[in-house]
């Protein structure tokens, strides 16, 4: 099958797809981002840079296993840019040059408004197509960086005006997840002057403790401190704040480009029906290198060709409407589970779950073999999810009333 056109515009610039990668290691040097750029990404957004040049700890990563999984989420110190700015912005120039047709996002940080603005100077100088301001980075210790920023409102605006004022590109604001909301700051960032969003950042974490070093993991002589974490086990925190963001009205038509735990095609495009414009990959490429781009491609298209989509802006935003209020959910019915006692291996699973964790809706035979009592399940569907094997699945829908006309019989 042909690889269907995956262009979309964001901040007024087109791009050829909308998979880049988010600042992060991967995209920290020329030679690691020419390599992404010839394998089919569309753009990066290059490791955060500014005047403050990180002097990092070692080791500086952890990561949260669960049931012989290595990897569910990654947890890491690593600061802003270890080279000096001449030199990334060397860095940048060239990539630039050897690769106009794709997008080069520059992350920048600063710790007053007059290190914004000459930042902004300089990115624009060496030719990037968009400035991204990193309100969000949960690992700076100065509460004039990073996500200490980004819960102020009030910096934010003015971090942004100061951007803005050095530059005649699209600027972004990163947004931090460290709070209850995200409407606030970013609100800022826009009557600041900002053209679009990014998020999420990580999300400050402590992912375990060695319980005989008496520390958090990573151990770095002895101590540790909270960090950011990412990861697949951050998506369904980032998909809440892309909607809320895309859903808010005073930020209707405000381009976001969607970070947090993106590790397949399939998980992009759940990003782009919440509203995003473009999606940013990290961790990910940690895990399986930058061939990924190639899955993510080749599954976006073949779900647009065979869904009868011609370009991903029919995707945008269709899922917006489908999400309400809890009180606006229909209640008035029970789907039933049923169970396929030729896929079911006997485990037990459900029954142990359902007993202990739900309505004890499920009896459990001599011969390992469950069934539903419909008279005590309430269609949670605990069940399905614990399931190993797929032998759960939707069975048939019975109206409540109808229920309760049965009891009223009885």
């Amino acid at each position: 099958m042909a690889v269907k056109d995956l262009s979309i515009e964001f901040c007024g610039i087109r791009c050829e797809n909308p998979f880049f990668l988010a600042s992060s290691p991967i995209s920290s040097n020329y030679e690691m981002v020419s390599r992404a750029l010839d394998a089919g990404w569309g753009g990066l957004v290059f490791k955060t840079v500014g005047f403050f040049v990180a002097n990092e700890v070692s080791p500086r990563f952890d990561q949260l296993k669960k049931e012989g999984r290595s990897f569910i989420g990654f947890k890491n110190l690593e600061q802003t840019s270890e080279k000096g700015l001449e030199e990334n912005l060397l860095e940048m120039e060239k990539i630039k040059r050897d690769f106009p047709d794709k997008i080069l996002i520059a992350s920048i940080m600063g710790q007053s408004e007059e290190e914004w603005n000459q930042l902004a100077k300089l990115m624009t100088g060496v030719g990037v197509d968009i400035i991204e301001c990193n309100f969000s980075c949960p690992q700076m210790a100065d509460n004039k960086l990073g996500a200490d920023v980004g819960q102020n409102p009030e910096l934010v605006k003015s971090y942004t005006e100061a951007v803005v004022a050095g530059t005649d590109l699209p600027v972004l604001a990163k947004m931090t997840p460290n709070l209850g909301s995200m409407i606030p700051p970013a609100l800022a960032a826009i009557e600041g002057g900002a053209r679009g969003l990014a998020a999420i950042n990580t999300i400050k974490s402590i992912t375990s403790v060695d319980i005989e070093k008496m520390a958090p993991a990573p151990v770095i002589n002895g101590k540790s401190s909270v960090s950011g974490y990412s990861g697949k086990a951050i998506k369904p925190i980032a998909l809440r704040f892309i909607y809320e963001l895309a859903s808010y009205p005073d930020l209707y038509n405000v381009p976001v480009s969607g970070i947090g735990g993106i590790e397949t095609w399939q998980d992009a495009l759940e990003f782009i029906l919440l509203g995003a414009r473009n999606v940013q990959v990290g961790t990910a490429v940690m895990q399986y290198g930058y061939r990924i781009i190639e899955d993510m491609i080749s599954g976006l298209s073949y779900y647009l060709a065979s869904n009868g989509f011609e370009s991903l802006e029919k995707l945008l935003g269709l899922a917006l409407d489908n999400i309400v209020s809890a009180d606006k959910l229909d209640r008035n019915f029970i789907l039933y589970p049923e169970i396929d006692q030729k896929k079911c291996i006997g485990c037990g699973r459900c029954y142990i779950s359902c007993c202990d964790g739900g309505h004890q809706a499920i009896s459990w035979s001599k011969v390992r073999q469950p069934v539903v009592i419909e008279e005590k399940c309430v269609g949670c569907h605990l069940c399905n999810h614990v399931c190993p094997s797929g032998a759960i699945k939707t069975g048939k829908m019975v109206f409540k009333k109808a229920l309760d006309f049965k009891e009223d019989i009885i």
